[in-house]
This record gives structure tokens, sequence and C-alpha cells, in this order.
């Protein structure tokens, strides 16, 4: 205990020492997104001035915190289990809160991703725009309509001058040009989104997963087939598990995709105007929201897919990116302390629960981390 105390100590220095000369380093270089020319008033009038900001290490920060709480929650719950599980007391709803939670996490996470994507994708780095966007394979039009829709420049009944916008995707589908313009087709047709794949929301459903599974097999086949193929002796064993698990994670991310395309369509044609009605009002606010929030609820669930194991893995990879969609990706320089403040307590806590339990952080880091300080005899 004493050990890992002390190196508690050495990582509360962090913010004085460590993260000083990372400000100096890291931080320091020339960026066009963390710089940017403000007017400021002086004796001799409005002057723009070079201006810095901070956030270029907000994505490790924000990983840090996700270990940290994930040690602190998962030590309370293994507590709880085990004080339970003595006096007899544990029970299914126990056991399924233990199973969901890896879930849970994953879904909510990917709901804020994807509402980031749709909605704010400048909150999302640009790599990441980047896959999604090739992954669901969505025109580039028909997400600034459904911008549009929720920002007010695009009205049900109302001539807001951007019919135009849909109307050439419709030529381009082959669709009638009217079922682009929002004052003669309220709400516009499933047909849209469905880009090409007819007026069945049903059969696009299935047309999406074939599309998107090909797509993912072709990305996971070839990684998992490397990493065997690096021994000379390749059992066929190992080939079947290739196999099995490159089906398993393509299954997988084709029926996220399919779960948020077809969350979207339940929504704008059978759930929105039994609930809402379909007064342009309605469909308004039907495409303005409804539709890609339960597009992005659903989609996420579609790790239970997935084997226990790679939902953890995974719920911990994308909740500091989510995470990162409710903050700003860049803030005021004088402000980088309480960054730095949470870098230090989540290593803080990740370390400490290193060296009280070795198996105390879950995943790959936890391994990777154990190994390296209990190697070095640091604990």
């Amino acid at each position: 205990m004493g050990s890992a105390l002390n190196a508690m100590h050495d990582i509360l220095a962090i913010p004085t020492s460590r993260l000083d000369r990372c400000g100096s380093g890291v931080q320091s270089r020339p960026s066009k997104t963390f710089t940017e020319d403000l007017p400021y008033e002086t004796k001799n009038g409005i002057e723009l001035r070079p201006t810095r900001f901070a956030g270029r290490t907000l994505d490790l920060t924000l990983f840090t915190f996700t270990r940290a709480v994930d040690c602190i929650v998962g030590e309370l719950w293994a507590r709880r289990k085990s004080q339970r599980q003595f006096s007899g007391r544990w029970s299914r709803v126990d056991r399924t809160i233990s199973s969901l939670t890896d879930p849970a996490l994953f879904a909510t996470s990917c709901a804020l991703i994807m509402w980031a994507f749709i909605y704010t994708p400048a909150r999302l780095p640009s790599a990441y725009n980047k896959w999604i966007k090739s992954a669901a394979q969505v025109d580039s039009r028909l997400l600034k309509a459904l911008r549009y829709c929720r920002y007010g420049e695009l009205k049900y009944g109302v001539e807001t001058g951007q019919a135009h916008l849909l109307g050439d995707m419709c030529k381009d589908y082959g669709l009638p040009e009217e079922y682009g313009d929002p004052t003669k087709s309220i709400p516009f047709p499933c047909e849209l989104v469905h880009m090409g794949a007819g007026p069945s929301c049903e059969f696009h459903a299935v047309s999406r997963f074939y599309k998107s599974f090909i797509w993912s097999a072709s990305m996971y086949l070839p990684l998992n087939l490397a990493l065997i193929f690096r021994n000379p002796k390749v059992s066929k064993k190992a080939l079947a598990h290739a196999l099995k698990s490159s089906a398993r994670s393509s299954a997988f991310l084709s029926t996220f995709i399919t779960l948020f395309y077809y969350g979207i369509c339940l929504t704008r044609t059978k759930f929105g105007p039994h609930i809402l009605g379909t007064s342009p009002h309605a469909c308004q606010a039907i495409d303005s929201g409804y539709c890609i929030g339960t597009g992005c609820w659903m989609c996420g669930w579609s790790v239970l897919i997935e084997s226990a194991k790679r939902r953890e893995e995974m719920g911990l990879f994308v909740a500091p990116r989510a995470l990162a969609t409710l903050l700003p990706r860049r803030y005021r320089w004088e402000d980088q302390w309480i960054e730095r403040a949470i870098f230090a307590w989540g290593t803080a806590v990740v370390f400490t629960c290193v060296g009280e339990n070795r198996n105390g952080i879950r995943g790959v880091l936890g391994k990777v981390v154990g190994g390296v300080l209990h190697s070095g005899g640091g604990f």
C-alpha cells in the first residue's frame, strides 16, 4: 500500500512538472485548429492578435478519466457482489445488471457519437467522421437536409428555398423530383432515406445488412488473417477462429448500421405518426430529431452479438469519444489547469488500482500497465 501511495504522490506532481513540459511541447506546436486571430480592443482601435487555445490533449484526458471511473465503479461493484453472495442475496436482477452494464455503456456512447455525426460533426475528429460516413454509405445531401430540418432552415409546408437540395437527390436516384419538395411531400417518403433501395423499409434493412456485411468482412477478415499468418505454422483451429471472429465482428457492424437506419424508418412510418400525428408540425418534429434519436438509441445494442470480453473492450473504447462530443474540442488556454487536474487524478486512480490489484483494470490496458509496473518491481 505504501508504494502505491508513493506512486500517487508522484503522479499528483504532474500538473507542475510533466504536464508543464507537455504544455510547452505538444500544446505549443502551431496549429490552425488551436490558434485563431481574435479581435482585441487597444488604444489604437481593434486589433487582431493570434490567440492560443487548449484542448489538443483532451482525448487522452478523457481516456484516463474513463478508466479511472471504471476502476472505482468496478471496485465498488465487486465489493457489493462479494457481500451479497456471502449473505446469499445475490439475485437475478444483480446478474442482469452485471451482464448489461457494458452493452449499455456501449449503446449510450454510440448514441451520443451518432447524434454528433448527424447534427454536430465538428465535435468528432475528422478521421472519425470520414470512417462513419464510409461505413454508413449515406448521401451527404441527406445529412444536410436532416440538419436543415433540425435547425429550421427546411420546414414542411413552408417555402424556404431548399427544395433543390433533395430534388437533385431524387433525380440521381430515379425518384420523382417532388418527393424532395417540403411544400409538396409532407413528410419526405422513406424512399429518400433508402437511397435507391425501393419503398419497403424492411427490404432496405435487409439490403443494408447485406451490403454492410460485405464491406465489414472486407475489413475484418484481412486483419484477422494477417495476425494468424505471422506464425509460419497455422493450425486449422487458429484459421477457424479467425474466420469466426471476422464473421461475428462483421455481423456486429452490419447490424449496427441496419438498426440505425431501421430505427429512423420505424419512427418516420410506424411509431411517429401514431404517437405525434401526421400534421406538418408533427412531421417536422419527427424529422427534426425523433427519428434520428431512435436510430442512435437502437444501433449500439448490436454489441450483444459480440462476446462478453469484446463488449467490455468496446464499451471502454467508445466511452471517452462519446464524452468528447459533450465538450468543446478547444477551450481557453487559461482553463487548462482543469484538464491537468483531471488527468492527474485519473492517472493516480489507475496506478493505485494496479498497485492494489493487478487485475483491477479491465481489458488489454490492465494487462499492459500491470505487466509494466509489476515487472519493474514498483509495486
